[in-house]
């Protein structure tokens, strides 16, 4: 028999294709796909401006990653950037099925392991416990506490997320197929409805995934013709990111409260959405039904896999008053080192 087969480090490709390093992480079962090298240039003066320039001159490199035969429908990507922000350790612009969104919490969680094992912070002591990173996203500044030990990661992580508020509550929409329908839209990061699956006829523990997100996307197409989003800050931030179907189970409990994230192009969340729980646990606080510090656990409808957040501060998002919410969950490494050539 001959010798151990030598391989290449980069197979043949186009020369005019470069070839992208990634790492390929997930939380809660959503995955993650971090450009490590490859990515052109992403240009502007600020995070904003790069997000444009990204989706208007380098969508490719999104379809690229997303997409068969490379990727799949709810695949999910973070090309990492410099930001202007004097305190952020790093940037990150977030990809998915449709474009760009705003602000992503499950991605937060494993970036923040990722920037620590990778070396994008400084090392913390030999014997901390917890390494602070800060994650310049779209939608502002983003900490990450993450655990670790001898300076390296160890899986599970917490954020504290930008001032998350509530833009309208009992909104009446009227939804195809479903007549007028009671919704709550909140911004955790980004903007979403929610509403009771229940109100749509569904069972969020035990319908069909395709039905839930049959709903869902009727619920999303109706909000958006029906009701205007606007956000304080920046226009860029002011669009409805998708739907969030629940249980129902608003009122504080210690029994976790299931939903669906159904978000750009149909694409579903299989952790409980980071940015989502931000949003909800912003809704429940205005609503009275939590307190600050009072940790809920929330539950995915599609893997089983939970986040769990509170409320640790009040704030404020121009005249909208806010909350800082703190989001924790699990991170884990899937594949180390990938090759995505032409």
């Amino acid at each position: 028999m001959a010798g151990p087969l030598t391989v290449p480090w980069t197979p043949p490709h186009d020369p005019e294709t470069p070839a992208l390093s990634v790492v390929d992480m997930h939380t809660g079962g959503e995955p993650l796909r971090i450009v490590l090298a490859g990515c052109p240039e992403v240009v502007g003066p600020t995070l904003l401006a790069k997000r444009r320039y990204m989706r208007q001159h380098l969508d490719h490199v999104r379809r690229r990653l997303m997409f068969e035969p490379r990727g799949h429908r709810d695949m999910y990507g973070a090309v990492l950037v410099p930001s202007e922000l004097p305190d952020a350790h790093l940037g990150v612009l977030f990809l998915n099925n449709e474009g760009y969104s705003s602000m992503c919490g499950h991605a937060v969680l494993a970036l923040g392991r990722f920037a620590l094992d990778f070396g994008l912070v400084p090392a913390p002591p030999s014997d901390a416990q917890e390494a602070l990173v800060n994650i310049h996203c779209p939608c502002g500044l983003v900490a990450a506490f993450v655990e670790c030990e001898g300076g390296r990661s160890r899986g599970p992580v917490r954020f504290h997320s930008v001032p998350a508020f509530v833009l309208a509550t009992d909104f009446l929409v009227d939804v195809p197929g479903h007549g007028k329908v009671v919704v709550d839209v909140a911004y955790g990061g980004a903007f979403y409805a929610f509403v009771s699956a229940e109100k749509l006829g569904l069972d969020v523990c035990s319908a069909k995934t395709r039905d839930l997100v049959a709903a869902a996307s009727a619920v999303t197409e109706a909000v958006k013709a029906q009701f205007k989003i606007n956000h304080p800050d920046s226009e860029d931030l002011a669009f409805l990111y998708g739907t969030i179907l629940t249980d129902g189970k608003d009122t504080y409990n210690e029994e976790p409260t299931t939903n669906i994230c159904v978000f750009a192009d149909e694409q579903v969340d299989r952790s409980p959405t980071g940015s989502g729980v931000t949003a909800r646990i912003a809704l429940q606080y205005h609503k009275g039904l939590l307190e600050l510090n009072q940790t809920r656990a929330f539950k995915s409808s599609a893997t089983g896999s939970v986040f769990t957040g509170k409320a640790v501060r009040e704030a404020k998002c121009g005249d909208f008053k806010a909350v800082i919410v703190e989001v924790a969950g699990q991170a884990h490494y899937t594949v180390i080192m990938y090759r995505c050539d032409s």
